[in-house]
Formats: structure tokens, C-alpha cells, sequence
């Protein structure tokens, strides 16, 4: 978890001086992206298409700047709900162009690329920008990335964990709110170095790993995490292997070749979100202990199935979480040699 108190991790890490940090001075220019975003004060009224900058912006304290929310896959975090609650949702899922732009945001901030980009499901970024609206990308999405190749992009670098501190810095520095920004990161960082140092004395040379995030269909192959992403990132932070070698972000593989690759545990996604059967975890628990294929596997047989929310698989604040969730269960399991 997160550390609770500022306190502790100022006086553990010698952060006092961040409560120093500058203002920013505006005009601010931010290159985001490919495009260059200036801003002359910082916004009062910003919409997330995204659950992770969404819970971002509230980490930093600027729920009152939001005037509404989209793309939800888990529900908000509890710390965060009682400012949830005063934020309008414009959608579940992806926002139409006009109900955005009808909250007359001075920021769009966007998780994914595929909402906000080339081929948006919301709209362009020069849509947007002709109505001199700034929509700030999530670098984790958008750099050393194709989101034209593959359902959901393919990586053509690893994801980087800067990308993410970057986000939360560069929003800090748009909204005026950098010390917030700085201490937020700190925080990351500490939970970071706590989820590796859990494991670090375990042996994980011959451990694999594979994450489920949902299927369009029970029947069908199911939407894995490849190999250069963030769960991979989380699985090489920890020192474990993904048996997926795909450079897709969540390509379709058989269960007859996972069944083959024999992971030694298993990842599954819990969401809110119902867009697919599969989506509901119960269900993957069911479809892994009935299927012929997948009940033999070793992970399903020994029971080594690790459940984490969606979105602690994506570029956001609950990846930390999930790494420690992770880190726990690992440290728990008597691994074969």
C-alpha cells in the first residue's frame, strides 16, 4: 500500500525539502506526446478519459478541478470516494466527443492513446486543439509505442517506470500542485523498493508467470499481458519470467500454448467493468478449474492463481499495489526448483 503518513517517509528518506518545492511559473510549455501543450494558468476544470490519471489528479489533491470522469475498469479506490462522488461520469467507457467538450475543459487528460489519438474512439488530439482544448496523453501510453499496430498497441520498448513518475510530475506542474507531485513520487518509489525487497531473498531463476486480463469470449483465446508492458515490467521487477514473448500490449494466445509454456503461477484480472464475460474473475476461476486443457495446469492444480485489480495492471497509481500484492503471494508460495 501506499504510505499513509508523509511524515514517516520524510523523516525515513530526508524529503523534508519537497514541501519547498518552486511554483510553477506560467506560460508553461509541456511537450507531451508529439505536441506541444502551453498553458497560461492552471486549469480549474479538467476531464479524465481514464481511471489512472483519474485517481492520480485526487492522489495530488485536485479533485476539485475535475468536472468529469470516464474509463473505469475497477471501482475508485475508498480513500478517494467521497471526492468520486461529487465528479460527474460521463461514461463507463469511452465518452462521446460532445460530452467532453460540453464540460468546457481546460485539460483532457487521457490514459490511452486509442481514446484520444490518430484513430480515437473519443476524438483526435487536433480536434480537440482546434477548440484550444489541451489534451495531456500519458506518456506511459504514447512513448517508445505503435497504438496503430495491434488491438492494444504494441511496445517497441519496454515500459519504463520514469514514464509514470513523468506523468505525475509533469501534471503537478500544470496544475501548480509540485511539492504534492513530488511527494506522491517518493511514496511510489518506497512502495517500489518494499514490493522488491520482499523478494529478494527468494529463489525465482526457474519462475514464470502469465497475466489474464479478460477473453471476448470464455471459449475463445484470452487476452494475455505481453512481454514488454507493465505486467511484464512488474514480473521483471520481481525477477520472474512472462511466458509470453509477443511485443503486443494484450495479444490473444491459445490455451493449448500457455498450457504448454506451463506458468508456474497465474495473474487474473478482477474488474467492475462487465464489456465481457471474462471480465468477471469468478468466471476465469470457473473456465481454469473446468476446462480440460487449463484444469491440468500446474499453477491451476496447486492453486498458485493471483487475483489483482485491472487497473494494477496498467500505468497507474494501484501498480504499486499490485506489485506488493504480487510480492506478498510469491513470498507465500513453496515454488518448485
Amino acid at each position: 500500500m501506499l504510505l499513509p503518513r508523509f511524515a514517516t517517509l520524510c523523516t525515513g528518506l530526508g524529503l523534508c525539502a519537497l514541501a519547498q518545492a518552486a511554483p510553477t511559473q506560467y506560460p508553461l510549455t509541456v511537450e507531451n506526446c508529439g505536441s506541444t501543450l502551453t498553458f497560461q494558468q492552471a486549469p480549474s476544470r479538467a476531464v479524465t478519459i481514464g481511471q489512472a490519471g483519474t485517481e492520480m489528479l485526487y492522489a495530488m489533491g485536485l479533485s476539485d478541478r475535475l468536472v468529469g470522469t470516464s474509463l473505469w475498469f475497477n471501482d475508485v479506490l475508498g480513500r478517494y470516494k467521497t471526492e468520486n462522488d461529487k465528479v460527474p461520469r460521463l461514461a463507463d467507457n469511452e465518452p462521446s466527443f460532445e460530452a467532453v467538450i460540453g464540460k468546457r475543459p481546460q485539460l483532457v487528460a487521457v490514459e490511452l492513446e486509442w481514446m484520444v489519438g490518430p484513430q480515437g474512439a473519443v476524438g483526435t488530439r487536433e480536434q480537440f486543439h482546434e477548440l484550444q482544448i489541451p489534451t495531456y496523453l500519458m506518456p506511459s501510453d504514447c512513448e517508445a509505442k505503435d497504438n496503430l499496430v495491434g488491438a492494444d498497441g504494441t511496445r517497441l520498448e519496454a515500459f519504463r517506470i520514469d514514464s509514470l513518475y513523468k506523468s505525475v510530475s509533469q501534471l503537478a506542474a500544470i496544475f501548480d500542485v509540485q511539492a504534492r507531485g513530488e511527494k506522491l513520487n517518493a511514496e511510489l518509489k518506497a512502495s517500489l523498493a518494499k514490493s522488491i525487497a520482499m523478494v529478494q531473498n527468494k529463489d525465482l531463476k526457474h519462475t514464470s508467470a502469465l497475466f489474464w486480463f479478460s477473453s471476448a469470449s470464455l471459449d475463445i483465446d484470452p487476452y494475455v499481458a505481453g512481454h514488454k508492458g507493465i505486467p511484464d515490467f512488474m514480473l521483471n521487477t520481481l525477477g520472474v519470467r512472462n511466458v509470453v514473448q509477443s511485443d503486443e500490449e494484450w495479444p490473444t494466445v491459445g490455451w493449448e500454448t500457455i498450457a504448454k509454456a506451463n506458468p508456474t503461477f497465474l495473474v487474473i484480472a478482477r474488474m467492475d467493468r462487465r464489456r465481457f464475460p471474462a471480465d468477471d474473475h469468478e468466471k476465469k476461476l470457473a473456465f481454469l478449474r473446468s476446462d480440460p486443457v487449463t484444469r491440468n495446469m500446474d499453477a491451476v492444480k496447486n492453486n498458485r492463481i493471483i487475483i489483482l485489480d485491472a487497473m494494477a495492471m496498467q500505468a497507474s497509481l494501484r501498480m504499486f499495489d499490485g506489485l506488493e500484492t504480487l510480492a506478498t503471494a510469491i513470498n507465500g508460495y513453496d515454488l518448485p526448483k
